[in-house]
């Protein structure tokens, strides 16, 4: 379910009230559901859960992964989850989606139903000890804490697709010196290995949203598993420090945790400019950035700010 919240130009007309509540209850939830058919059978081929796809069958064994699949709304793509064979595990928020779900799951004896928000459940309790594969419609507002609660369980997971607004998904698969890349596509990339899959139009969607959308596949593990980085998040609040304000440079930024001259001097020893901002640099150079800033005696480091 897509976040995008379109209006609705509701008339005094009594007749028009349930349509009313019922696009009140779509709008605060971010719900667009994926109603083309076309446009389901494209991403279940991208995401090699159809019949007719062209990508070759998931290395893993069926029993040793399970498919979650978040906001599964009238189990759009659920079907063709199934298919893989594995265990699905819908989760859904909504009440009436669920109970039409259950019915779902009635004739697919591996279809789970959950009922809850993602950003509160246990995603490795779901899993049950297997490899998570992760399907998501996400609610636009809420993209980016959701996508942070899939890289807290980035060591279960193999691969996670996901719906999102078509800006997002430009952030996510930003490269360095572009005017998307910043902190989330750097938390992203050092997580997991972000491709573009495809653009969705409007008109695949119901009701539609006012932008144009797209899926992004993550495959696991990204940069995150080369750099040597022994405390992830002290290392991405370090990173997030360096995009504070994006106009400055690195060693203005960078003053919280040690001297500019002495920033100046690593990004030089790094064969950087030492005029450098965050935008330009990739994920392994932020990683040496801080390794080298965290033996900086005189600051003790980014791992030591408060």
């Amino acid at each position: 379910m897509l976040a995008h919240q379109p209006s609705f130009h509701s008339t005094t007309r009594f007749s028009c009230y349930t349509l009313y509540t019922n696009s009140m209850a779509r709008q605060r939830l971010g719900q667009h559901f994926l109603s083309d058919p076309g446009w389901r059978e494209k991403i279940a081929r991208a995401i090699r859960v159809s019949p007719h796809g062209m990508h070759p069958p998931a290395q893993t064994p069926a029993k040793d992964f399970c498919w979650i699949e978040i906001g599964a709304g009238h189990g759009e793509l659920t079907e063709h989850l199934l298919k893989s064979g594995a265990p699905v595990i819908a989760v859904e928020v909504d009440p009436p989606l669920i109970a039409s779900l259950q019915r779902l799951a009635h004739n697919h004896p591996n279809l789970t139903i959950v009922s809850g928000d993602v950003l509160e459940i246990d995603l490795a309790t779901l899993a049950a000890g297997r490899r998570m594969h992760i399907y998501g419609n996400l609610p636009y507002y809420i993209t980016s804490p959701i996508l942070h609660r899939f890289f807290q369980y980035a060591d279960q997971v193999d691969e996670v697709h996901i719906v999102i607004q078509f800006e997002v998904a430009e952030r996510l698969t930003a490269r360095p010196g572009s005017k998307q890349y910043g902190y989330l596509s750097v938390v992203t990339q050092f997580y997991a290995r972000p491709e573009l899959e495809l653009r969705l139009p409007p008109a695949a969607f119901h009701p539609p949203p006012e932008v144009a959308s797209a899926l992004v596949s993550l495959k696991f593990p990204g940069k995150g598993a080369h750099v040597q980085v022994e405390e992830p998040a002290r290392f991405l609040d370090f990173v997030k420090g360096c995009f504070g304000q994006k106009r400055k440079t690195l060693s203005n930024n960078l003053r919280p945790f040690t001297a500019p001259e002495r920033t100046r001097q690593i990004l030089s020893e790094l064969k950087l400019r030492e005029d450098a901002r965050a935008e330009q640099l990739t994920v392994t150079q932020f990683a040496a950035l801080y390794r080298a800033i965290s033996a900086t005696p005189s600051t003790g480091g980014p791992g030591n700010h408060s």
